[in-house]
């Protein structure tokens, strides 16, 4: 669903991420008391009455200054404006009207987005008032004195916003695949974000730690929806300091949790570190489907031999996503970036495929006349009596034996192999769950005495 984006517009340090947490109900945003920590714009989906909508986190705005990243944020926060179908430009009542307010007024009196006065930090309800007036003198209407901490005044400021944006009904229903771009620092994923929108949607800068927050942008091909997710680059906890560094990579976790499909990018400059396999087995942990995608691969000398080379030291490096495609990009010239979301459209289909019983003990079956389970020496044998698939997203299949112990980790891989040359579940994990006879028949007890009862 093509939600209406709201715009949260301001100076640094007025509150500004904690409003966008009090409107869309969660902690996504990070807050820190440290100038400059909203750098990207970044979107939550937030709701109020019969209107859906995303609010936009953007960084502080301040117009008579270019150093550091100021003049990237002023480009990020103009950008969020010109998409959005109303702002909400918020203030701090306790500071008064300070010069970068005039200033952000002064410019946001010549748009033609619809304009909301945000005054934060009125935390007295006595005062809030009082304090509020003061910023009649910005010409933009009527100033609705708010508590982002603490919720005060923030349902009249939704009422009025709700008259600029449609309703829900009027919204037209898309399904979204949901797309975490992750990976070390300064691999390219915010320039392989900007390269599929096509604008500089993203922070780009050599400096590392640049992307601090997860950054959902939509893109649209082909009549399919991507929402992806740029997220702060994941460095050696032992260097990560508490502070926007650590919750930015917190928030990069947490997108990897809610994504249909994972982009591992990796620096071909750097080939595979250690981090890089780490990063690989919380995919795998978490379920997530995944493409890993080897960016910066024009900076690389090559003939004709090159790229099988490269494929098969990543793919013995990342042997926890082994099963995932890859393929070699340059963010930088466009190169082969949009085959990126085919591949994620195949595993985002594989991820949530789901295979009929019969079909996958005909596979079973194959499978064990070519090779049957060892026996012990005492001459017990594995026997596999029929498997089901549980789950889907990612695909879980339960195999019923004799006895889990009986089958080895060798055999064990057998099968698992077997599976995905039969069935495919090309860039998805498949979990494999070995349930013995015992635990069969807990259940059909269980089971009984709940049919009795």
């Amino acid at each position: 669903m093509a939600l209406p984006i709201v715009a949260i517009i301001g100076r640094p340090n007025v509150g500004k991420s904690t409003l966008v947490n009090r409107l869309a109900e969660g902690r996504d945003a990070i807050v820190h008391d440290e100038p400059g920590v909203t750098r990207d714009r970044t979107y939550r989906d937030a709701y109020w009455r019969d209107r859906e909508f995303q609010v936009v986190d953007t960084g502080g705005l301040v117009f008579d200054d270019d150093s550091e990243f100021l003049p990237y944020i002023r480009q990020q926060a103009m950008t969020a404006l010109t998409e959005a179908s109303a702002a909400l430009f918020v203030v701090d009542g306790q500071a008064g009207i300070t010069t970068s307010d005039e200033a952000i007024a002064s410019w946001l009196r010549q748009q033609s987005v619809p304009v909301v006065l945000v005054v934060n930090k009125c935390e007295s309800v006595e005062q809030g008032a009082i304090q509020a007036a003061e910023f009649w003198q910005l010409g933009l209407g009527e100033p609705h004195p708010v508590s982002a901490i603490h919720g005060n005044g923030t349902g009249e400021v939704l009422d009025q916003l709700i008259e600029h944006l449609p309703t829900t009904d009027e919204l037209e229903a898309i399904e979204e695949t949901r797309v975490a771009i992750v990976g070390r620092p300064n691999v390219g994923k915010s320039s392989l974000l900007n390269a599929f929108v096509g604008e500089s949607r993203a922070i780009v800068s050599p400096i590392s730690g640049t992307t601090r927050d997860a950054i959902d942008t939509v893109v649209e091909r082909d009549g399919k929806r991507y929402r992806l997710v740029d997220t702060a680059g994941i460095r050696k906890k032992k260097n990560v300091e508490y502070g926007p560094e650590f919750f930015g990579i917190n928030r990069a976790f947490k997108a990897i949790r809610r994504a249909d499909v994972v982009l591992m990018v990796i620096d071909a400059l750097d080939n595979v570190t250690e981090q890089d396999q780490k990063l690989a087995g919380r995919i795998a942990e978490d379920g997530r489907g995944c493409v890993i995608v080897v960016n910066k691969w024009d900076a690389v000398e090559k003939d004709s031999y090159t790229i099988y080379d490269y494929e098969k030291i990543v793919r013995d490096r990342l042997r926890f996503v082994d099963w995932a495609e890859m393929i070699f990009v340059s963010a930088q010239t466009g190169q082969r970036v949009e085959k990126i979301l085919e591949l994620v459209d195949t595993a985002a289909e594989q991820h949530k495929r789901r295979v009929s019983t019969s079909v996958i003990n005909e596979v079973l079956e194959e499978a064990v006349n070519w090779h049957s389970p060892p026996a012990t020496r005492q001459g017990r044998q594995g026997k596999i009596y029929y498997g089901t698939q549980v789950s889907a997203q990612p695909p879980a299949i339960a195999l019923f034996v004799n006895d889990p112990k009986l089958f080895g980790d060798n055999y064990k891989r057998y099968i698992e192999r077997q599976i995905r040359q039969s069935l495919g579940f090309t860039g998805t994990p498949v979990r494999l769950f070995w349930r013995g006879k015992k635990v069969r028949e807990m259940e059909r007890s269980t089971a009984n005495r709940a049919t009795r009862v």
